[in-house]
């Protein structure tokens, strides 16, 4: 059951996303700037840390609800949150050398492995 939560709120949330993503980037058309993906990923941290906060001070937001809304929903909509919350986590728990080495790393290895992939799809 639980796979099926999680894969209704990834659908509903990757169809947010693309239609958040769409539609910004048609009203802003002279921007150069991914302004659609940059709003979705902000707004994704901004709901994932609002969620954990509820999850952790009021019962309405546990279980199925909760990993519809943050695996499901949030990670369809954006993998962006997972992360920031993660790294906020590892800095609550005192974390600090984990918490930047997961938030430098992923930026730099994250790129890089876009590079190559296009590297290596280019070899074939």
């Amino acid at each position: 059951m639980q796979f099926l939560i999680v894969f209704l709120g990834a659908g509903l949330g990757g169809v947010c996303r693309y239609l958040s993503s769409t539609t910004l980037q048609k009203l802003l058309p002279t921007l150069s700037f991914p302004v659609g993906t940059y709003f979705v990923n902000m707004l994704g941290c901004l709901l994932i840390g609002m969620i954990a906060q509820l999850a952790e001070t009021r019962i309405a937001l546990q279980g199925d609800t909760r990993l519809f809304l943050t695996v499901g929903f949030l990670g369809g909509f954006t993998t962006f949150s997972s992360f920031g919350y993660e790294t906020v986590q590892l800095i609550k728990d005192g974390e600090f050398l984990l918490a930047a080495f997961n938030a430098v790393s992923q930026v730099v290895l994250g790129l890089l492995f876009v590079w190559l992939g296009m590297v290596l799809a280019k070899l074939v």
